[in-house]
């Protein structure tokens, strides 16, 4: 742990910048198994938010992977670490006054948590993509699943490492056949209702 750092308050702060944007920065949090449409999902989201107007930014898991968490594996212990970088990395966005979207299995509750008590209270909107094992094994775009079932890949979420589902989501995304439009759709008029996008017009 760093000793002698003293965090230093700059005079733009989060309040002014969320202002100059004309909107509520907050961080939403799509989680669900792989193959579950989050990515699908939260790309059509950022999409929609745009066309708004809104000033966003698209955090994935397969493309943070590629630079910030680089250096991490799928072990429980480098799953941990992968998601907290990513908390770190959204609060910062957050207090930059963007609408931050995220699209990472995050299988325990306790990384999520962790993001949650990072911001302030009405920040952190959980996203549960609910879509169940039997169809994510069905599209299964990256064919990891049958890796997995091969025994080709280990520590694979939803065959030998577990998934833990949100407890109190704010919204929740069930499969019940529609498409990812229509799950965009859905979230976004959910967020707007429920006044995450209360700038959005």
């Amino acid at each position: 742990m760093a000793t002698n750092i003293v965090w230093h308050q700059h005079e733009v702060n989060k309040a002014r910048r969320a202002d100059a944007k004309n909107q509520k920065p907050c961080v939403i949090w799509l989680t669900g198994l792989s193959g579950s449409g989050k990515s699908t999902i939260a790309n059509l989201l950022e999409k929609k938010l745009a066309e708004h107007k809104q000033h966003t930014y698209l955090l994935d898991g397969d493309n943070v992977r590629h630079g910030l968490c680089g250096d991490l594996g799928f072990s429980d212990k480098d799953r941990v670490e992968n998601i907290r970088r990513i908390s770190e990395v959204a609060k910062l966005f957050v207090d930059a006054g963007l609408v931050v979207i995220t699209a990472f299995i995050s299988p325990f509750q306790r990384d999520r948590d962790y993001c949650r008590n990072l911001l302030n209270e009405g920040e952190f909107v959980e996203v549960f993509v609910n879509t169940p094992l039997a169809e994510c094994e069905k599209r299964d775009p990256k064919g990891l699943y049958q890796k997995a079932r091969q025994g080709d890949i280990k520590d694979f979420t939803g065959i030998n490492s577990p998934y833990e589902a949100p407890q109190n989501p704010e919204v929740v995304l069930e499969f019940n056949g529609q498409s990812a439009e229509q799950s965009a759709d859905m979230l976004f008029n959910l967020l707007s209702k429920k006044g995450f996008l209360n700038h959005v017009g």
